[in-house]
């Protein structure tokens, strides 16, 4: 069988709602979350003003905390079957976000080969282009699909935001979960519930084959 590559976008995707508001709520600033997350959506803060606030809720976090911030965020049910179900057909998932790379990251423990994040790191100075931008979700892939000596075709992208419209509009394959209009518009199918493997099923659809997981 060809190989395929499965990409993943995590926040509204894999993930129920955005990871910092995930790590606000666990570290007990959920409204600071909520504030920087609206204000954020709205343009009225830079991106460099939103990572200082959430590195400062973050601060002195351990590992053990962030796994347990990781672990009591609200998923979308069947993220490691439909990751375990990938591997067993010899394919390669990864998962590029926005979010910080050090909460994408855990997703590696789940199955994802390959994880990608904003350059985000606690404790350490932030740089100016620590955000991850819609333009390298498309270079990653590209990257991903060389590596691999794939076709465009051999990817099917799954993604619900403005940070997923420039990789809706490079490949053919494409899935919205829980999308905005603007990407619900660009993808070639759309699903809309609480469960990784329906969207994953629609996803192998594309490729002619469904998935039993």
């Amino acid at each position: 069988m060809t190989s395929r590559l499965h990409v993943f976008d995590m926040d509204g995707t894999l993930l129920k709602g955005a990871a910092a508001l995930h790590l606000s709520r666990y570290f007990g600033k959920l409204d600071e979350g909520l504030d920087i997350e609206n204000r954020w959506a709205a343009g009225q803060i830079t991106d460099t003003e939103f990572w200082s606030t959430l590195l400062a809720i973050c601060d002195g976090a351990t590992e053990t905390e962030l796994d347990a911030a990781f672990e009591q965020a609200e998923w979308l049910d069947g993220v490691v079957a439909t990751f375990e179900d990938i591997r067993r057909r010899g394919e390669t998932v990864i998962v590029i976000s926005q979010s910080p790379a050090f909460f994408v990251d855990r997703l590696r423990q789940w199955g994802a080969h390959e994880t990608y994040g904003s350059d985000v790191v606690i404790g350490e100075p932030l740089s100016e282009d620590a955000t991850l931008s819609p333009q390298e979700k498309v270079k990653i892939t590209e990257a991903a699909l060389a590596r691999l000596a794939l076709s465009p075709e051999d990817c099917v992208a799954y993604g619900d935001s403005s940070s997923d419209i420039e990789l809706f509009g490079w490949l053919r394959n494409t899935v919205a979960v829980n999308a905005s209009p603007v990407v619900a518009e660009l993808a070639s199918v759309e699903y809309q519930g609480d469960d990784l493997r329906a969207a994953y099923e629609l996803g192998r659809g594309l490729f002619g084959a469904r998935s039993r997981i």
